[in-house]
């Protein structure tokens, strides 16, 4: 089977809700990481033959399909097509899977995957909550009422019973947030963000400034600060300080075929290794990376030993815990750089903005094998598995 390969990936430095990049149209900052993609490349722009963007709320600004808006904002050539795709916080990691196996199909030969996601003007549940109010209905049809009675499908709630099944009390959790917050500041300070930012420019009351460093971060962050903060159900686990940040962000990578490696002189970073996708119970729903990720080592061959290091999404706090039980993986290799509790998670572009992150810390560290997992609304979850080149 052909190969696919990443020649580059980059993202914006998270901005936190109503911060530095709640000026910024979606599609101009999307624009903003494909320009970043073509230039660090060196591929000529008319060679890319789609875009794939991932964004979930698509309405208002992200609204008319804003991949292709995202095209039109950029340098790329309007010969340029693009497509945009949602599978909830997932969306961009399975604009990454589309494209390989674009690629690996034989059917492109050069390809962005891409993702964004402005909370701040496009608020997360306001498409659907617009149109309950003007009474156009909601998404929860007849059908699933009757299979699914009296359930709320609930991000939030599916958060609270993986917290109860796996035991986890707000302590972990707190505890688990701290250090994600430990990390990313860790992280920022040691340059290790530099190579995947893309710098934005930002309009301040005292001038232009460079936005490139991620805004979320609790740098004095302490287990009495984080401990303080009220529990969003009374009897519950979760917080908004071990839940992920709302963000503002854009991320995209590149990914080519063999023959555009030769053919455009490219250097690639990863080889896509694995490419899984499943479903599973939308009830309790994030719970489904921890059996995507036992699919996705069966099918690729290899145990969890064999992975150097793993980005699982924080959505919330008990979601990589219960991941790490699981599979019984290495703390010390899960989201060595933090994660989207410190750094954001723009919902849309996360799935990017980890593949960036991912493949930066490999070639930091020296490793060989990367894992990146998404648990994602209605009960299901990606993995891709790359191998640093």
């Amino acid at each position: 089977m052909a190969e696919a390969y990443i020649v580059e990936a980059v993202r914006t430095a998270g901005g936190r809700r109503g911060g530095r990049l709640a000026g910024w149209h979606p599609a101009d900052m999307a624009g903003e990481v494909l320009d970043a993609i073509v230039t660090r490349s060196g591929i000529d722009p008319a060679a890319v033959e789609d875009v794939i963007m991932g964004c979930v709320s698509q309405g208002g600004e992200q609204g008319f399909q804003v991949g292709r808006g995202a095209v039109l904002a950029s340098t790329l050539p309007t010969s340029v097509p693009a497509v945009t795709i949602d599978r909830q916080c997932g969306s961009s990691q399975q604009a990454i899977q589309f494209a390989a196996q674009a690629v690996m199909s034989g059917t492109q030969d050069v390809v962005i995957a891409a993702g964004v996601e402005s909370m701040s003007r496009v608020p997360m549940g306001s498409t659907g909550a617009l149109f309950a109010k003007a009474g156009l209905g909601k998404a929860k049809s007849p059908r699933q009422e009757a299979r699914f009675p009296d359930v709320q499908f609930s991000q939030f709630m599916g958060a609270e019973m993986i917290a109860r099944k796996y035991g986890f009390d707000r302590a972990a959790l707190d505890a688990y947030a701290l250090e994600s917050h430990r990390r990313a500041a860790a992280a920022t300070e040691r340059g290790d963000f530099a190579d995947e930012i893309v710098p934005l420019e930002v309009e301040t009351p005292d001038g232009t400034i460079r936005h490139d460093r991620d805004e979320g971060i609790r740098y004095d962050a302490s287990a009495e600060t984080i401990g303080a903060v009220k529990l969003l159900q009374e009897g519950g686990t979760i917080t908004a300080a071990n839940a992920s940040q709302i963000c503002d962000g854009s991320s995209a990578v590149l990914v080519v075929s063999e023959a555009a490696l030769k053919a455009h002189g490219l250097t690639p970073l990863a080889r896509v290794h694995n490419l899984t996708v499943t479903g599973g119970d939308p009830v309790i729903m994030l719970e489904e990376p921890l059996f995507a990720t036992d699919k996705a080592l069966r099918r690729a061959g290899m145990r969890i030993e064999d992975i150097d290091l793993y980005e699982v999404n924080e959505a919330f706090a008990p979601v990589p815990l219960a991941w790490l039980r699981h599979v019984g993986g290495d703390p010390a290799r899960l989201n060595v750089n933090g994660g989207a509790i410190a750094l954001g998670h723009p919902l849309g572009a996360s799935g990017t903005k980890l593949m960036a992150t991912l493949i930066h810390a490999l070639h930091a560290r020296g490793g060989r094998y990367g894992l990146q997992t998404m648990c994602e609304g209605g009960g299901i979850a990606n993995v891709t598995i790359v191998e640093r080149l």
